[in-house]
């Protein structure tokens, strides 16, 4: 009985080792990594639905999972500027904005207000893009490997299984979007353009280039402009974030409403939730874009 006990002793203090505490900033991000520790352990999040990264405020509880996870992992001070103070006081992070070659696109040039906005010059919403999502889901896995080594295969296998996954979702959303490419339609906030640049879908304009901004009059100017011409036949709004503007500025046109949800609002912590995300987004432009549905 003792040598049983001692037995099941040894093993709970194995699985404890194992199982590495990982916390991630965004929704988006622990999507990822839930893919990558599937059969190790479970991510955590620290921002929760309904909570946006672009006006957080940490409270003192979120100090303390920070502090008590073995890996944080973070976009980055253009995404998650809050994090930065209290992150740059500890080692155990992987900061995605910093990995090695990540593909990220810039912001054009001619941006409304672009100087000075909480994005930087880089777009850092790279869970939207093909490329960038591989780069990211590679770089989490050799952390991952860095921090609990002793689940290298099984960490290495969920990278080729979440890879897999991803290219053949990838051909299903290219068909699905086909037919709306030449459909015009405004956006709330400029966070879509990896999503757009990988399925050729017409983005005529943006209201801001970031949530916390107030659109400008000139924007709104020429939003009503081509709703007015027919040109654009849907204007999209955030849950996050449901401006009156919007609404306002699409009254008395032709133009449809529709919801894109970047972060994953409703889409439940669990496998499958990352490409869950993806589908959605599709289906939202599909449905809003194609006058037949």
């Amino acid at each position: 009985m003792k040598r049983i006990f001692a037995l099941l002793i040894s093993v709970l203090a194995v699985y404890s080792v194992q199982a590495s505490t990982v916390l991630t900033s965004i929704k988006p991000i622990q999507f990822i990594t839930l893919e990558l520790t599937q059969g190790v352990s479970q991510p955590d999040v620290l921002l929760g639905s309904n909570t946006s990264p672009h006006d957080y405020a940490l409270r003192p509880s979120d100090v303390k999972r920070i502090r008590k996870s073995d890996l944080v992992i973070w976009f980055g001070h253009d995404l998650e500027p809050f994090l930065e103070k209290v992150l740059s006081e500890q080692s155990n992070i992987l900061t995605i904005s910093d990995i090695p070659g990540l593909e990220l696109h810039e912001f054009s040039s001619d941006h409304d207000d672009h100087h000075g906005h909480d994005h930087g010059n880089h777009d850092p919403h790279f869970w939207l893009g093909y490329k960038p999502t591989q780069q990211v889901a590679r770089a989490i896995t050799e952390r991952l490997i860095q921090t609990d080594s002793e689940n290298t295969t099984v960490y290495r296998d969920n990278l080729a299984t979440f890879l897999q996954k991803l290219e053949q979702q990838q051909q299903t959303l290219k068909q699905q979007l086909s037919s709306v490419q030449d459909k015009g339609y405004y956006v709330f906030h400029d966070a879509y353009g990896y999503f757009e640049h990988d399925f050729a879908l017409n983005n005529l304009g943006h209201f801001t280039v970031s949530p916390e901004r107030k659109p400008g009059a000139k924007t709104l100017i020429k939003i009503r402009q081509a709703l007015a011409s027919e040109e654009a036949k849907c204007v999209f709004s955030e849950p996050q974030f449901t401006p009156a503007v919007v609404e306002s500025v699409t009254r008395g046109s032709k133009a449809k409403l529709g919801v894109l949800d970047p972060l994953g609002t409703d889409v439940e912590s669990k496998l499958g939730a990352y490409f869950m995300l993806r589908e959605q987004l599709a289906e939202s432009f599909a449905s809003c874009l194609n006058p037949s549905l």
